[in-house]
């Protein structure tokens, strides 16, 4: 019978959970008060300003549900406020505040020294062959 650190999705799973676990403490650890979650939406948000909860969701591997709390959270932070559509009053534009722009460009150079470290001793070669690889693994699970 196979060990469970012999199964390629479940180090996969493994390698992404330690990643996030690190991110989040560097993130409490330098005074932010967002989580790795948050980050992403806002993230998702300013990158596609007229996006809809569900194409957020999809990007960002959470449900509606998940969705729906973290942009109540962002909100009662001041860090996206709701706004109307002009042309259907029924929907809300969700727009990044000045400060969330702010803390957003200060946590990208950390972000960036966190992957660097992650990466850590990882060739470029190396690194070609995972993202190749993992292409197509999503390439052969896509119904």
């Amino acid at each position: 019978m196979e060990k469970l650190n012999e199964i390629i999705f479940y180090n996969i799973d493994k390698s992404i959970r330690t990643y996030r676990v690190f991110a989040q403490k560097n993130l409490r650890t330098n005074g932010f008060k967002i989580t790795v979650d948050q980050w992403l939406v806002i993230k998702c948000i300013l990158e596609n300003p007229d996006i809809s909860q569900q194409e957020m969701g999809e990007i960002v591997f959470k449900d509606n549900a998940s969705i729906t709390r973290m942009i109540e959270l962002l909100v009662k932070a001041k860090y996206l406020v709701r706004k109307p559509y002009k042309k259907d009053r029924r929907r809300v534009k969700l727009v990044v505040t000045d400060e969330a722009i702010r803390m957003i460009g200060e946590i990208q150079d950390m972000a960036v020294k966190n992957r660097q470290k992650a990466l850590e001793n990882i060739s470029e070669e190396e690194m070609n062959v995972v993202n190749s690889v993992m292409n197509r693994i999503i390439g052969n699970c896509q119904l």
